[in-house]
């Protein structure tokens, strides 16, 4: 990877700061560019801080941008001539998707769809073009799937939310891609993503604020259903070995070529239930002293039933992954949430100061 430049989408959110940084830390003379539009979904204070370490670096090149901008994408293209293309942006929240649909179309549809003709355009003129592209799913496109774990030889025709059906919808614009240019592409289904400064939106950020405010939670589906939860370390620590794996094109025992696409899940193949994951965020938060060992957690749960969209579980079959790079997520779900409890109170204690 070295003296390669790699263009890194949604640079601002916790994935893509993450990876850029590891990648800039390891590799001398690595040139990443990084683009993403800032918006207000959550805390852009979250997303600047990010983005001031960053610029940090003298090989990190930052542009405010939207990829559904034709334009702008074209553009970094022209400029930047990127060999590795890390896709990272697309509108997140499966709940926000019932509310706010016009987001997704724009972010995962036309926002992939440009990149995907970046990719195409990048081979004009017999210029080398992208090595590799790699993109995000998610464990969302399962579905009405009731076979655990989740295999990505599995059919994902069954989506429940309007998230899930965009991130369908991108993985099958990537394979005609990849099928009719021969660009190589890697889909990543994440499960369940989390960190210490990430979303405020996610339910272990969002818990936690609810319950320092003193207001109530809502534990959906009475607190029975199942989530993989991935801690970010392994997500970036897979990306990072995954770039030198674009998959090649192969011929099938028919003789008939194959294009040069793969999918993977990336999940801890551990799920917890909701109750579970509850009860270990509430022994690290007052183990943080985020809040005090008299708390009544009970007398803030609200239990109610399944919201619109949402999955009753999710499980991963890492064993692909696992094959191909050598590596599976190990992070356990109290690890990730006690670093979570303890950054938490690390932060508020410094707002508050």
């Amino acid at each position: 990877m070295y003296r390669q430049t790699i263009l890194i989408t949604d640079i601002a959110g916790f994935i893509g700061s993450h990876l850029a940084k590891r990648l800039l830390t390891e590799n001398k003379g690595l040139h990443i560019v990084g683009i993403d539009n800032i918006n207000d979904y959550y805390d852009i204070s979250l997303k600047k801080n990010r983005l001031q370490n960053l610029l940090k670096n003298k090989d990190f090149q930052f542009i405010k941008g939207d990829t559904a901008d034709k334009e702008t994408v074209n553009s970094l293209f022209e400029k930047y001539k990127p060999q590795i293309v890390i896709h990272l942006a697309a509108q997140a929240g499966v709940r926000y998707s019932i509310t706010h649909p016009d987001s997704y179309i724009s972010s995962n549809i036309i926002g992939f769809y440009n990149l995907l003709e970046a990719c195409r355009h990048s081979y004009d003129n017999g210029l080398p073009g992208v090595k590799h592209l790699i993109f995000t799913s998610s464990s969302s496109i399962y579905g009405l799937n009731r076979e655990v774990p989740f295999s990505t030889k599995d059919k994902t025709d069954s989506p429940v939310s309007l998230y899930a059906a965009t991130k369908k919808a991108d993985e099958l614009l990537a394979h005609a891609y990849s099928h009719l240019y021969h660009i190589p592409t890697t889909g990543l289904r994440f499960f369940t993503v989390y960190e210490p400064a990430g979303r405020p939106d996610m339910a272990y950020f969002d818990f936690t604020n609810k319950f320092v405010a003193g207001e109530s939670i809502r534990v959906f589906n009475h607190g029975h259903c199942f989530r993989d939860f991935t801690y970010i370390d392994d997500i970036v620590e897979s990306i990072v070995r995954i770039i030198s794996y674009p998959p090649p094109c192969k011929t099938d025992e028919k003789g008939i070529s194959k294009p040069p696409y793969s999918i993977y899940n990336i999940g801890n193949g551990s799920p917890k239930s909701l109750l579970e994951f509850i009860g270990i965020l509430q022994e690290e938060l007052v183990r943080a002293g985020v809040l005090p060992p008299d708390f009544d957690f009970e007398a803030h749960k609200q239990s109610v039933d399944m919201q619109p969209g949402d999955m009753l579980e999710t499980y991963a079959d890492i064993s692909d992954l696992e094959q191909l790079i050598g590596f599976s997520p190990k992070t356990s779900l109290r690890e990730g949430l006690r670093k979570f409890a303890e950054w938490y109170a690390a932060y508020t204690h410094q707002i508050s100061t």
